[in-house]
């Protein structure tokens, strides 16, 4: 990650995975969902296949990790950065300790996605309070290592090495919360918020160390280079709430245009169809036409009648 192209490709990722939970959350607000991603239903009532089950979180966090992990090795091509001490010196030293430093950060990552596997397809029930205890942890293990990462650092990458610091520190705690509180819509956006300001800074920080916009070096002599840091990180907070706004702004227009035309549709009220008859729920959102002793109708029609009542109502 020592590159120009180690820092561009998370920074990418991360951006565009802080755009995927901006759409999602701004989705699940206007349809008045009570947890971010709509639940699936049990185990034995799925008849998808497992790889269809998977969200696109985990498996966005298995690619990019898988080849951010080869590449902190191999990349460039001829490169090996795997070897962790050096045996041919008597006093064994380590080696590549920043290669180590930054597979271990993807490498958790990558495992945090098996975690969302688990919950996803082998568990009786999807466990939205352990994807994100798994994903906490993750983003505690990126603390740590990043902590250890900026010591012997000049005092430029010291600087925007800290302030890449304070969103994942916000990010540990937003997702501590969604453990026991998953159905909370402020965490969301700040979630979103988060990774957006993460992202566009990691890209900004590529931009520092290894691609000065005016041609000129960034110094870590000078403190106008060191109070511009701050500065700018300071912009991207904006930034990234206005790319949020403009995101819930797009996806309000959508939603609008949908429903005023009566398509419906993935932009339509979206309602959960129920996995029990207890509380009465299911009663309620029986269409008219069928008797209460007639249960719910099979998969396919039980979601459409659940989820979309005034279809089933034409239909009739």
């Amino acid at each position: 990650m020592g590159t120009l192209t180690g820092h561009l490709v998370p920074g990418i990722v991360l951006y565009g995975v802080g755009l995927y939970y901006a759409v999602l959350a701004s989705r699940a607000i206007l349809r008045g969902q009570k947890l971010l991603s709509p639940p699936l239903p049990p185990k034995e009532k799925q008849g998808q296949r497992w790889w269809q089950r998977v969200q696109v979180e985990g498996l966005v966090k298995v690619g990019a990790g898988m080849t951010l992990v080869l590449g902190e090795f191999f990349f460039p091509p001829g490169a090996n950065h795997f070897p962790l001490v050096d045996w041919e010196d008597p006093r064994r030293p380590f080696r590549n300790h920043d290669s180590w430093q930054h597979a271990t950060i993807f490498g958790v990552f990558l495992l945090s996605a098996l975690a969302d596997f688990a919950s996803q397809v082998w568990l009786a029930r999807p466990s939205v309070p352990l994807e994100r205890a798994a994903t906490a942890l993750a983003v505690a293990v990126l603390l740590l290592e990043m902590g250890a990462h900026v010591e012997h650092k000049d005092a430029l990458e010291v600087r925007v090495h800290a302030l890449l610091l304070l969103p994942a520190v916000l990010m540990l705690l937003v997702l501590a919360a969604e453990v026991w509180a998953p159905d909370q819509p402020p965490l969301w956006m700040l979630k979103a918020w988060l990774t957006l300001v993460f992202g566009s800074w990691l890209l900004h920080v590529t931009s520092i160390l290894y691609a000065p916009l005016s041609g000129q070096r960034w110094s870590a002599e000078n403190p106008v280079d060191l109070a511009f840091a701050v500065t700018f990180f300071c912009w991207h907070l904006g930034f990234g709430a206005a790319a949020l706004a403009a995101v819930y702004s797009l996806c309000s227009l959508c939603h609008r245009r949908h429903s005023s035309s009566g398509l419906g549709g993935a932009w339509g009220s979206y309602q959960t169809c129920p996995m029990d008859d207890s509380g009465g729920e299911l009663e309620k959102l029986r269409p008219r036409g069928l008797s209460s002793g007639q249960g719910c109708p099979p998969a396919p029609s039980c979601a459409l009648s659940c989820s979309f009542p005034e279809l089933s109502e034409e239909a009739e």
